[in-house]
């Protein structure tokens, strides 16, 4: 869908109607995100001889912000983090805070041993790495959380 503007190039200076819809209706600059203006992070997955990793950039997370779970064959990666700041000073007051999240959800392998995926994260990069499976299993349906070092 797309918006039609109605724009009067009749006057030298802009109405306050053209400069609020300039500001609400421009996506890139007012619904801008965290993770470089995308609601998530972005994510590289490579493969090895012995395993698939999945690298997800989020500069500025710590390790016990992410939530990562394995439930039926289906890899989960999810991030909540809120940060609040307070400054009281003699004539004002000022008190921030942000609150940013994302999920991701990648399909394993069938065979893939839950048990073995490891995870790690180290300068802004989570890492998951996922041993490729030897042999073809049944995926277990029970939801494992898995720890990050």
């Amino acid at each position: 869908m797309s918006l039609v503007k109605w724009k009067n190039n009749n006057s030298l200076f802009p109405s306050l109607s053209s400069v609020v819809d300039n500001f609400f209706n421009d996506d890139d600059r007012f619904f801008l995100t965290p993770f470089n203006g995308k609601s998530v992070p972005a994510v590289n997955i490579k493969t090895t001889d012995n395993t698939y990793e999945v690298e997800v950039a989020a500069p500025g997370m710590a390790k016990d912000d992410f939530n990562i779970e394995v439930e039926s064959g289906v890899l989960y990666i999810s991030s909540e983090k809120e940060e609040s700041s307070e400054e009281k000073k003699d004539d004002y007051y000022r008190k921030e805070f942000s609150y940013n999240s994302f999920s991701r959800s990648f399909l394993l392998p069938e065979g893939v041993t839950e048990d073995d995926i490891k995870a790690n994260y180290k300068d802004g990069v989570l890492c998951v790495a996922i041993p490729k499976p030897e042999t073809e299993e049944e995926t277990p349906t029970e939801r494992k959380k898995i720890s990050i070092s």
